[in-house]
């Protein structure tokens, strides 16, 4: 099955939406590296675990009054304790996941690290803490980096330097390839929001050449699997939102998707 856009689906960005996308881009990602590492690479999902607290996340909150007791606690000394307000906060741990190819002839070392960019990493706060603190250790390894970032808001956190990326602007998304021991030498692929996700070059150990990764691929094969032409509200305006041009052509696209889906949607024949 196809999908509504011929690139990125802008209403998969939904914050409600992210998180099992990108769980399962992830999944996806790998797979599709899979047979194309072996013999002697592999690869391997990882995760990193952290605790959401900041001010932009409003975690589930229990509150009540503290249930008054037949007799009344005392301090030993016949002064009564105050009844207190009790208040429990749950812990909002978050796993994000990533890819590690790790190499078979050398002890099952990292290669490559690939990293989907997550709305806590473009953001302050603790999920993007433990992302700057990944990426500096990963740039003092001997290993290469893709970062992956389909996300349209938030604030600039990939290796290469923001200044840098100025003369490829404007672009929608963007892709960054470092590899070692060339650090300060990146290689882009700034993506388009009405164009299709690129064929990116996964780099290995030399001598070995890039393996090809298709990012497009691997998002329809997402979208196909999880059923998102049936879940999402393409008829609301897109969040986070688009332009007025491009939420007008995202509306064109959703209703031209539906007329060629009869079986899927019989409403928007008429029917």
């Amino acid at each position: 099955m196809d999908t509504p856009f011929p690139g990125m689906d802008p209403y998969l960005e939904h914050p409600v939406l992210w998180t099992a996308v990108h769980a399962r881009l992830v999944v996806a990602l790998a797979d599709q590296l899979g047979p194309r590492l072996a013999p002697r690479y592999v690869a391997s999902v990882e995760e990193r675990v952290f605790i959401e607290s900041d001010q932009h996340r409003v975690p589930d909150v229990w509150v009540q009054e503290a249930v008054p007791r037949r007799r009344t606690p005392t301090d030993g000394s016949g002064l009564a304790i105050a009844a207190p307000l009790v208040v429990q906060v749950e812990q909002l741990e978050i796993r994000e996941h990533y890819i590690t190819i790790l190499d078979r002839y050398r002890d099952f070392g990292v290669v490559t690290v690939i990293e989907l960019v997550s709305p806590s990493n473009k953001a302050a706060g603790p999920g993007r803490d433990s992302y700057l603190a990944k990426q500096k250790e990963l740039r003092g390894s001997e290993c290469h980096t893709v970062e992956v970032d389909l996300l349209r808001r938030g604030t600039h956190v990939m290796s290469v330097p923001e200044s840098h990326v100025k003369p490829a602007r404007p672009f929608d998304y963007l892709v960054c390839v470092s590899r070692w021991p060339a650090r300060h030498r990146f290689e882009l692929y700034p993506c388009h929001l009405r164009d299709p996700l690129p064929m990116i070059g996964v780099p290995l150990a030399d001598p070995d050449p890039d393996i090809p990764l298709s990012l497009q691929a691997a998002l329809e094969h997402v979208y196909t699997n999880a059923r998102y032409d049936l879940r999402v509200l393409y008829d609301e305006p897109c969040v986070p939102p688009l332009s007025p041009e491009d939420q007008e052509w995202a509306t064109q696209r959703w209703t031209a998707y539906r007329r060629e889906h009869p079986d899927l949607f019989p409403d928007a024949n008429g029917h």
